[in-house]
């Protein structure tokens, strides 16, 4: 028995005023339902994961195959039953349902609910309201204590064969799946959520965001006994760049490009080359530190443009690998990258083939 995903992006988007559905718009550099899928495969606790969507033709990305896309309903009740049916096929455990509309869940979040889970049938996460609530019914207005009143959110967990029973005989429209629970009688267990994991209902709620520019510049000497490392890709070859780390040009300038933009130095003051435990150390390891760094800052990746400028090798045929290593490092997509190889027409140290440089232009969205 496993666990298993659903999320559901079939809504029809009315109150976010929009051409496209919001579950399709781009937040933080991806669709927003991009980061609900990714996330639960980074996390490894669900063995099959169900995107519910409302039209195909938005997907863009490939999945591996424990990833179903499936067509949704009219209704959002419908789109979590077609889900459901889905998910009877499999040997399912306990079924988290989320909307997709929320991409800023934690995978602590997941584990929570999957704990709570083996001693509950069903576990909603909460927040308290911060305002003050009033209740209009049949034009009398009543007050509602602050801290009896409970936002529920998604994702929300469930034993699968104690929701699908309830779902599958309900035939009233319900918001979530937790009313399926409670107009029943049966037991909820609520637990902490998360005050960063809000809904995205309307436009103002995704944040605005400035677009900033950096350039990074980087030069090694080639030198015998070294090796050579272009992009984060080791390359066989004669000659070595000579540096104090691995001496990839590349990733340094991408490196130096990040901190330009975000407005954190340079590579130098960052990782000194006097500093021992910076000897020979991988420059993908660097870049990581800096991207890890940035988006504590709420700065992303937008695109960068290499110009990788060597007599030799020819970068060619090192393209895709490269612009993949650097998509991973950088957590950006491939399209998002693009590689140029340059020569000098063999003026210069580097036509001599005494030197490989690497110029690059980036440009970064810092979320408000």
């Amino acid at each position: 028995m496993s666990n298993c995903f659903i999320i559901l992006a079939s809504g029809q988007s009315k109150r976010f005023k929009s051409n496209k559905p919001k579950q399709y718009i781009l937040y933080n550099n991806k669709p927003i339902y991009e980061h609900s899928v990714d996330k639960v495969l980074k996390s490894g606790l669900f063995k099959h994961v169900i995107l519910v969507v409302r039209n195909n033709s938005f997907i863009k990305k490939k999945y591996p195959k424990n990833v179903k896309i499936i067509k949704g309903g009219k209704e959002r009740s419908d789109s979590s039953l077609l889900g459901l049916k889905y998910a009877k096929k499999l040997k399912i455990k306990n079924a988290l349902i989320h909307d997709a509309a929320r991409p800023n869940f934690s995978i602590k979040l997941l584990r929570k609910i999957l704990n709570n889970l083996k001693k509950n049938k069903a576990v909603i996460p909460y927040i308290y309201a911060t305002d003050s609530i009033k209740y209009n019914f049949k034009n009398n207005t009543y007050n509602l204590i602050r801290k009896n009143a409970l936002l529920t959110q998604t994702p929300q967990g469930f034993r699968f064969k104690d929701l699908f029973k309830v779902a599958i005989s309900n035939k009233k429209k319900v918001q979530d799946e937790a009313s399926l629970f409670i107009n029943r009688n049966l037991k909820v267990k609520f637990i902490k959520g998360e005050n960063t994991n809000y809904k995205i209902t309307y436009k103002k709620d995704i944040k605005q965001n400035k677009i900033f520019y950096g350039i990074g510049f980087d030069v090694h000497r080639l030198i015998p006994g070294r090796k050579l490392y272009l992009g984060g890709l080791k390359i066989k070859s004669n000659l070595g760049t000579l540096g104090h780390s691995d001496g990839d040009p590349v990733l340094h300038a991408i490196t130096d490009s990040i901190l330009g933009a975000c407005k954190m130095g340079d590579i130098g003051q960052k990782f000194s080359d006097k500093n021992k435990k910076y000897k020979n150390i991988r420059s993908t390891i660097l870049l990581k530190k800096i991207i890890n760094e940035i988006k504590l800052k709420d700065y992303y990746i937008n695109n960068l443009d290499i110009n990788i400028i060597t007599q030799t090798p020819k970068i060619s045929k090192f393209k895709k690998k490269m612009i993949q290593l650097i998509s991973d490092i950088c957590e950006i997509q491939k399209n998002q990258i693009n590689i140029k190889g340059k020569t000098t027409e063999k003026l210069g140290v580097i036509g001599k083939e005494k030197a490989i440089a690497c110029e690059v232009i980036i440009s970064v969205i810092k979320y408000d």
